[in-house]
């Protein structure tokens, strides 16, 4: 059976649906009772007093949408109807915009979304603007008015317009007022706790922190985040009770729960019960991991959930796409960047003797090698002296990364730095042996220490930046490099690639993890 420990008074036994500590009972739970009878929701119920801003956030989007709703579509129908001279038109105006909001709220526009999910609604308001012109034409034809259809039609026009600028105004909103990250009460037995607070941790999640964890069974968590209580083995009738007081102890407006065999799917749906009932809101952590929200749609079957996941993209419009911006990009950039490639390749001839720049055999998609083109960085002979430096690797992968390399020039750490020995590789990007947005190519003798998983960071081409540029580059980890690397040859798209370019630029200027 289930227990709370409260942190003001280190009570740690029991709590009761009212909150107030009780008597442990082994054989608490009627196991002769009817199904109706063993399920009560509990009494369990938050002080507003202690609600923090971020209960009352979603409000105010709710406020700011609907207001731009009512403002976006009734200011211009009112202007539109008294210009044509239309009957009654502030009335009108003012009975278009509430239509208008009905019309979106009925259809879920204005719903709270969790951190990190896309906005659903706001992107699609055609189909709302023309469900709101039947509705108002239905209306129209009840009460005989005499309005100009076609001034009608215009007046209701600006409604869609400002739907679609609605998510921004909400995101400025949210950037100026500081949207506080969603507190996170993690349930379940101890390996599922860690992996959960793990991806809550992780450098990737944004908009969540676990502030408590909840075990299921006698085993420890490694997670190093409160244990305020402890659910029973077994389901138990203070279930419901453990997790609510976990969660209002310690303020989460969100459960996220990882399943097992001890959290089954009846005791979920109590669980699901319980915490709904008392306002608050429920996640489950999928087994999926570096899976795209996008490439995940889940279908109901026979009373189930099926996750229907898309594959990876491998060929069609997107891809052809993909090496068009490829193309183009690389012979643009040529052009507009050849004065900086003679400026670099004048600074690097006179500072250090030897060639402009150094060749390297790199592997590329399917394990293809290629020669990849960089200005030199290092002194001449840089390779015959990596193997004296191989104590003094950093990496704990088959990568070769020193902070402080004695074989890079003062030039070189200038053009490291700010990335621009890269450029040459728009050649190779030009010539089709690389991407402008792809994993990093590896050298033959790290290919050749790869694993399975690994091996699948050549899917796809190599890329001139991706996500370990605007993630830390050097400063990333072996693993969490391969994870980057993995999730993009997953999850790619072209949009994906532009954002990523957007991104590199201000990941140059910061200069971090670069060297």
């Amino acid at each position: 059976m289930g227990h709370v420990e409260l942190p003001e008074t280190h009570i740690s036994r029991p709590v009761s649906a009212a909150g107030t500590p009780r008597q442990r009972h082994p054989r608490a739970r009627n196991r002769t009772a009817a199904p109706a009878q063993l399920w009560r929701a509990p009494a369990v119920r938050r002080d507003p007093a202690d609600r923090t801003q971020a209960r009352k956030r979603p409000s105010r989007r709710l406020r700011l949408l609907v207001l731009t709703d009512l403002a976006g579509l009734g200011i211009p129908a009112w202007a539109v109807l008294h210009a044509g001279e239309q009957p009654r038109p502030l009335l009108t105006g003012v009975l278009a915009a509430c239509a208008w909001a009905a019309v979106r709220a009925a259809r879920g526009r204005y719903a709270d979304r969790l951190p990190g999910a896309p906005d659903r609604a706001p992107y699609h308001p055609w189909g709302d603007w023309l469900t709101l012109v039947g509705v108002l034409a239905v209306l129209v034809a009840v009460t005989g008015s005499s309005h100009d259809p076609a001034i009608a039609v215009a007046a209701l026009m600006p409604g869609p317009v400002v739907a679609v600028l609605t998510p921004v105004a909400g995101r400025w909103e949210a950037v100026q007022r500081g949207r506080a990250v969603r507190r996170v009460l993690v349930v379940g037995e101890a390996a599922g706790l860690d992996r959960a607070v793990g991806v809550l941790t992780s450098r990737t999640a944004r908009g969540y922190t676990a502030v408590a964890a909840i075990p299921v069974g006698p085993a420890v968590p490694a997670c190093e985040v409160p244990v305020p209580g402890r659910l029973a083995p077994q389901p138990a009738d203070d279930d419901v009770s453990t997790v609510l007081g976990g969660a209002f102890a310690h303020d989460a407006d969100l459960v996220l729960i990882a399943p097992g065999p001890r959290l089954d799917e009846d005791r979920l749906r109590r669980l699901s019960w319980g915490l709904h009932d008392s306002g608050v809101a429920l996640c489950v952590l999928s087994e999926l991991s570096g899976v795209a929200a996008g490439r995940v749609h889940p279908v109901p079957a026979a009373g189930s959930i099926l996750l229907h996941v898309a594959p990876p993209l491998r060929r069609g419009p997107q891809t052809v796409l993909k090496a068009l911006v490829d193309r183009t990009g690389a012979a643009l950039g040529l052009l507009v960047l050849a004065p900086l490639f003679l400026a670099v390749a004048l600074a690097v001839r006179l500072t250090s003797p030897g060639p402009v720049f150094h060749r390297q055999i790199r592997h590329g998609r399917h394990n293809r090698p290629f020669t990849l083109w960089k200005f030199r960085t290092m002194v001449a002979d840089a390779e015959s002296r990596r193997e004296q430096l191989s104590s003094a690797n950093e990496s704990e992968g088959p990568m070769f990364k020193m902070r402080r390399d004695p074989r890079v020039t003062r030039v070189g750490h200038a053009l490291r730095r700010s990335s621009v020995d890269e450029l040459p590789q728009l050649v190779n990007v030009l010539r089709g042996e690389m991407s402008l947005v792809g994993p990093r190519p590896p050298l033959p003798e790290e290919v050749s220490r790869y694993d399975e998983r690994e091996l699948r960071r050549l899917a796809v081409k190599p890329g001139l930046t991706g996500l370990w540029q605007v993630s830390g580059r050097s400063d990333l980890s072996w693993q969490e490099t391969v994870s980057l690397d993995l999730w993009y040859v997953d999850n790619w798209s072209v949009a994906t690639d532009l954002g990523l370019i957007a991104r590199t630029v201000r990941a140059v200027a910061d200069g971090r993890g670069a060297y």
